[in-house]
């Protein structure tokens, strides 16, 4: 890429040439954008099973990896609670980890797979990284010794889950047009979604069977569950690596040793800020509320387990339910996204999510009906706030720079990853129990909407 094809007029907000801009006329296979979207519903079940409703919140942070003479104590005990509490402040420490290795690597992979024409190539190692650490989880056993195994191999999971992510969301541009954009960023996560769902039912029907006269003791259920994810990824990722064509190396960009990457990178960011001012401002503020969208999934389980006091059945029913619900919101969101633009589905959906937030914080002694309404209230709309920031950034985005710029995008949602699970171990740490980290989610989203409220886009974004 060249200097003319740069955007060229900060002050203005126009934008020269983006991706999109190179598509326009061409007609892109629809086994070309369904096999680019089953890839979410291939890595789905790390999100949903692993992190969110099954292998974290009824397993890795539960009893099981207290010590006996704690354990025994049961619920309602002061002790007992404050050391679940400190199982799940662990947890976040440990996605701070993972969130910062993030932050360092995101962008110059990003760069990298932009100069080299290898996003396809990063994508599958990535995959394939994520699919080991998953099948790794059956070593887990349940006693305390193991859970620090289980967090890591969680959040080496995460590092290698976000930088496949880079990599699939510069892709979308490959399968679709300025016109059909937010339907199909929509498509894939609304895929994610409804895969999770039926990964979820599988747990489910294996649960009310016994697992099929399987022996669950030594937690061997979930250890199963941590591999069949794995198995699961493995089978849906292979039409995108068949059926979606490598990306063209992007003219005048760098390749250059992966240390001299960061110098580039540097460069880069100061002419983004001068040329393309809407979209750093955009980075900024969305790494904000995507950090409170991260907390949402990371803790919703977790908090329905604990201070709701789910059974693992209705924490099993609630994730097929709240993932149906989400998949149905994000994929007609994304309509209104190529009709009303990105930045009003954004705004929409962190408002509802922070009236959502709030009344499950101020209700929660209320029972279990106020998460079931509430809960739900959220999944409709993380989904569509996820998918609309993934189109918008995109509309932004310079030709030749999508890997860059959304590895950009992963490193300023995770220079900011310490708000969500930092405000969450913070208030549970000073106020002593779990339902006060639901605040601190509510707090980041709060602040992202502000920020994103300030974001002026350029013309042609605005005009969709």
């Amino acid at each position: 890429m060249t200097d003319k094809t740069v955007p060229t007029a900060a002050n203005t907000g126009a934008i020269a040439a983006v991706g999109l801009d190179l598509q326009e006329g061409k007609v892109i296979p629809r086994k070309q954008v369904f096999s680019w979207a089953l890839w979410d519903w291939a890595t789905q079940p790390f999100n949903s099973v692993i992190l969110t409703f099954v292998f974290t919140a009824l397993y890795l942070t539960t009893d099981t990896f207290l010590p006996p003479e704690i354990a025994a104590l049961g619920a309602g005990n002061t002790e007992y609670d404050l050391a679940l509490s400190q199982l799940s402040s662990q947890y976040g420490v440990a996605i701070f980890v993972a969130g910062a290795l993030i932050a360092l690597l995101a962008p110059v992979q990003g760069q990298r797979a932009d100069a080299s024409g290898r996003r396809k190539l990063w994508l599958a190692v990535s995959t394939g990284v994520l699919v080991l650490c998953m099948a790794a989880l059956f070593f887990v056993q349940a006693s305390p010794p193991f859970f620090i195994l289980g967090i890591s191999l969680i959040a080496i999971g995460s590092v290698f889950s976000e930088i496949a992510g880079v990599n699939y969301n510069a892709m979308l541009v490959q399968v679709s047009t300025r016109k059909t954009i937010g339907k199909i960023s929509g498509l894939g996560w609304g895929f994610g979604y409804l895969g999770g769902i039926v990964a979820l039912i599988i747990v489910v029907v294996l649960t009310q069977l016994d697992w099929l006269g399987m022996s669950t003791e030594n937690g061997m259920a979930f250890r199963v569950i941590a591999v069949g994810c794995a198995v699961w990824t493995v089978l849906f990722s292979i039409p995108i690596f068949l059926n979606v064509p490598e990306a063209e190396p992007a003219p005048g960009r760098p390749q250059v040793g992966f240390f001299a990457s960061y110098v580039v990178l540097v460069k880069d960011v100061a002419r983004l800020y001068r040329e393309t001012r809407p979209t750093f401002w955009f980075l900024l503020a969305s790494a904000v509320y995507r950090d409170g969208l991260a907390g949402v999934f990371a803790f919703g389980a977790i908090i329905a387990a604990v201070t709701f006091r789910f059974t693992s059945n209705e924490v099993l029913l609630f994730g097929v339910v709240a993932n149906l619900v989400a998949g149905i919101s994000t994929i007609i969101a994304g309509r209104f996204d190529d009709i009303f633009g990105p930045r009003a589905v954004i705004i929409f959906s962190l408002f509802g999510l922070i009236v959502a937030g709030t009344a499950t914080f101020l209700l929660h002694d209320a029972g279990k009906l106020v998460f079931w309404v509430a809960g739900l209230l959220l999944t409709v709309f993380v989904g569509p706030a996820q998918a609309a920031s993934r189109s918008l950034l995109t509309r932004v985005t310079p030709a030749g720079r999508e890997g860059e710029i959304f590895g950009l995008y992963a490193t300023t949602g995770r220079a900011a990853s310490f708000l969500s699970p930092g405000l969450w171990a913070l208030f549970i740490a000073i106020f002593g129990f779990q339902y006060w980290g639901i605040l601190g989610i509510v707090v980041v989203l709060a602040v992202g909407l502000g920020l994103m409220l300030l974001v002026k886009l350029p013309k042609h974004v605005r005009e969709r």
